[in-house]
């Protein structure tokens, strides 16, 4: 009789361990996305995210994606109802995204990309690699002396640099500080023209080319999402752009230095599986940077002006 039970035990214990296996092998992890807003760039990191967490987990992963539509106050909203559903992961698609996951939960964790400083975005004084807390990801900082280096070379006689961005966007005033500092160390006289939201672009744009005869334009999801009207004015006066991203460069600039948005959300979503499948403790993960910048220039925009570059930039692919 004794023996008997003990079977019956150890079949019993043998099938709860299949069962917990089969559990663990079946698991699903629901992650949301909050982007900011719609173009190029941003629409790369995403996809590259996905593609990277769908290549190592099949159908066990899903995504609820959701679009801020530049606004602050929908990302919070967006960032909120993750939290209520119990996601497993919220991947912040730029900075608004990444400040509104961040208040919105202390416990699930957060991966932020094209994201150019976390020190800044996340007010963090005595920064050191990683935030200590339920947040890391990959940062889309080009170098920026590197670009000053390019609107140098592409353009020797400059007199002013007129530097175009978003106000609204805590990383862009980063990027506008390095690159005034990179052309002060160079003696080259500048200006900055911020804009407060989209309305003002027409206004402030065709301020900065009555007075400068370079722009800059950092990496900025604004401005990335207004290059259209940016072009229309820019190139009819004959002012070159030097951008801080490609997608802006092939909307109305002339050159940039590059990281590929792709590349930079895969190597996203591969810090998020080794969040949700290893193990990996997300509050000691170093913030990870685009392993390589190409010089690129936009063909179109460059024939039009008159504009020769060196042999060692790569033409931006466009459509056909």
């Amino acid at each position: 009789m004794k023996k008997k039970l003990l079977s019956v035990v150890l079949v019993a214990a043998m099938a709860a361990s299949v069962l917990a296996g089969c559990g663990e092998q079946e698991k699903t992890y629901n992650i949301g996305i909050c982007q900011l807003v719609e173009h190029a760039a941003l629409d790369a990191a995403t996809q590259g995210f996905e593609d990277a967490l769908t290549e190592k987990l099949g159908d066990k992963v899903t995504f609820n994606f959701q679009n801020a539509q530049g606004e602050a106050t929908t990302s919070a909203t967006i960032c909120n109802g993750f939290v209520s559903d119990g996601v497993d992961l919220i991947l912040a698609n730029a900075t608004s995204p990444l400040q509104a996951a961040a208040a919105a939960t202390t416990s699930i964790p957060i991966l932020g990309t094209s994201v150019t400083d976390y020190a800044t975005a996340l007010e963090i004084s005595d920064w050191a690699g990683s935030t200590g807390r339920n947040i890391s990801g990959t940062s889309d900082l080009a170098p920026i002396e590197e670009q000053e280096k390019m609107l140098l070379e592409l353009f020797p006689e400059v007199k002013q640099v007129g530097i175009l961005y978003c106000s609204a966007e805590a990383n862009s005033l980063y990027q506008v500080q390095l690159f005034g500092e990179a052309l002060d160390a160079d003696g080259i006289a500048h200006k900055e023209y911020a804009i407060a939201d989209t309305n003002e672009v027409q206004s402030v744009t065709t301020a900065a080319i009555e007075e400068c005869d370079v722009l800059y334009i950092p990496t900025d999801n604004t401005l990335a999402s207004v290059t259209e009207t940016v072009y229309n004015i820019v190139v009819p006066a004959g002012i070159p752009v030097i951008a801080g991203e490609e997608g802006i460069c092939g909307g109305c600039g002339v050159a940039t230095l590059s990281i590929s948005y792709y590349d930079l959300g895969y190597a996203t979503g591969e810090m998020a599986y080794e969040i949700l499948v290893e193990g990996a403790d997300i509050s000691t993960m170093d913030v990870r940077y685009a392993p390589e910048v190409t010089k690129e220039y936009n063909a179109t925009i460059c024939e039009e002006l008159g504009i020769t570059v060196p042999d060692d930039y790569v033409a931006i692919a466009t459509e056909e």
